[in-house]
């Protein structure tokens, strides 16, 4: 336990920014599940889940800046993420064909 006063408010403060974090990463994992889940599903993307793709990596996309801009995840880790799951959902919503 913490003795000296500073060592009490250096304790409170870490409580405030660990719930705070654990607030962003939150809503990341969850965002991150709803777009792999909708990716994951058997057969081709319809037109209705591509929709629903676009939206929920906008969305993703608002919240990697924001939590990078707030210093909760790294701007090269919420670039990283970005990258990747535009990766997959290009991949899906836009086949490619083989020439």
């Amino acid at each position: 336990m913490a003795n000296t006063s500073s060592a009490k408010k250096a304790l409170r403060q870490s409580y405030k920014k660990r719930a705070h974090n654990l607030f962003w990463k939150r809503k990341i994992k969850a965002v991150s599940k709803t777009i792999t889940g909708t990716l994951e599903t058997k057969g081709s993307v319809s037109a209705k889940n591509s929709d629903i793709l676009v939206k929920e990596h906008a969305v993703l996309q608002q919240l990697l800046d924001k939590a990078a801009k707030n210093k909760v995840i790294h701007r090269n880790k919420a670039n990283r993420l970005k990258s990747r799951y535009a990766k997959k959902i290009a991949a899906q919503v836009k086949p490619r064909t083989k020439k």
